[in-house]
C-alpha cells in the first residue's frame, strides 16, 4: 500500500500525456475565441470559407520567432492572393503583441492565449511559459489538412505556401 500514491501519480502523468496530443489530420480544428493584439476577439469558426495558417510560436521578439514572423510578413502578399488567413498565437499579452507587430510591421493577426487553454486544446502547451512551435494548416471547411510539428523557422513560410499550392509539404 505504501507504493500506491507514487504509482497513481505516474499513471495520472502518463494519462495527461496521452490527451495532450491535440487534434489529428482530417479532424475539425478545435474552435476557440481569443483576443488579438488590439483586444479584438477572434473565433476560429468565423474563418470558415477561407484557408487558415494557425501557427503557435514561443514568444514575441525572440530570435527564432522574429525570423518566422518576418518571413511570413515578407510572403504575406502570397498568403493574401491565395486566400489564406495567418493567425499567430503565443502566451504573450496583447500589449506585447502590439509592440512586436509595430516593431516588425507584421500585417497579420497575433492572438493572445494567456490562459494557455487553446495551447492545451491543440497539444502545444510547453513545459516553460511558452507554446510549442507548431503549425496547423486548415481548409475552408475547418478541417486540418496538415500539421507541421518540426517547424524550421527559416523555411516555414515557404513550406506553408507550397503546401496550400501543391498539397505537398516538400519544398
Amino acid at each position: 500500500m505504501k507504493h500506491f500514491w507514487p504509482t497513481l501519480g505516474l499513471v495520472l502523468v502518463l494519462a495527461s500525456i496521452g490527451t495532450a496530443q491535440g487534434p489529428a489530420l482530417g479532424e475539425m480544428a478545435p474552435d476557440f475565441t481569443l483576443p488579438d493584439q488590439d483586444g479584438i476577439e477572434h473565433t476560429l469558426s468565423d474563418y470558415r470559407g477561407q484557408r487558415v495558417l494557425l501557427y503557435f510560436y514561443l514568444r514575441d521578439d525572440t530570435p527564432g520567432c522574429t525570423k518566422e514572423a518576418k518571413d511570413l510578413r515578407d510572403d504575406y502578399a502570397g498568403y493574401q492572393s491565395a486566400g489564406i488567413a495567418v493567425l499567430g498565437l503565443s502566451f504573450d499579452s496583447p500589449a506585447s503583441h502590439i509592440a512586436f507587430r509595430d516593431k516588425y510591421s507584421l500585417p497579420f493577426t497575433l492572438l493572445s492565449d494567456q490562459s494557455e487553454k487553446v495551447a492545451r486544446l491543440y497539444g502545444t502547451q510547453g513545459r516553460y511559459p511558452s507554446a510549442i512551435r507548431r503549425s496547423f494548416l486548415i481548409n475552408e471547411d475547418g478541417v486540418i489538412l496538415h500539421i507541421i510539428k518540426d517547424v524550421d523557422v527559416t523555411t516555414h513560410s515557404k513550406e506553408v505556401l507550397n503546401f496550400f499550392e501543391t498539397g505537398s509539404a516538400q519544398l
